[in-house]
């Protein structure tokens, strides 16, 4: 690149006040830095487009890479599930159908009907803090909110009739 001193520029700028005089020299430099300005911005634009199509090749490269971990990782999976399946279907294979292995015993001990999932049918519109009711209790926090008109009502003595 072009190397441009302290006296290189007033060199420079001697000549162009020389050529183009006292009154045309102040719009000439402002079209200038204009024009160098724009440059630098088309410059800096051209750099940024082509930092960013490098930075997306580099992405689309890992993303070959992940891929193909992952479909490693899936095989070996799938593989180690096919053992255990293969060993499952071998050892249920040798039980008879009435629960009892080939040699007459019962499997695991156990002759009791299989338990059946129940839904633990939580009321998951009712808010549960982190702290325990019976030590809100304990401290005496009020657990829920009641309006100023509520609290009237429920705290006033009972009418006494005439």
């Amino acid at each position: 690149m072009v190397d441009f001193g302290f006296d290189k520029l007033a060199l420079i700028g001697v000549v162009a006040l020389v050529v183009l005089g006292p009154e045309r020299l102040p719009r000439v430099a402002r079209t200038v830095g204009t024009l160098l300005g724009k440059a630098q911005r088309y410059v800096a634009d051209v750099k940024a487009e082509v930092n960013r199509s490098i930075e997306l090749e580099e992405l689309q490269k890992m993303k070959g890479q992940f891929e193909t971990a992952v479909s490693d990782v899936q095989s070996s999976v799938q593989e180690h599930v096919d053992s255990a399946n293969q060993s499952l279907q071998s050892t249920w294979s040798d039980l008879s159908v009435d629960g009892t292995t080939a040699e007459g015993g019962l499997i695991g001990g156990y002759a009791g009907p299989v338990p059946v999932y129940a839904h633990p049918k939580k009321n998951w519109r009712l808010k549960r803090g982190a702290t325990p009711v019976w030590y809100k209790q304990r401290q005496g926090v009020r657990r829920h909110a009641q309006s100023g008109a509520a609290r009237v009502a429920r705290f006033r003595p009972p009418r006494r009739a005439p």
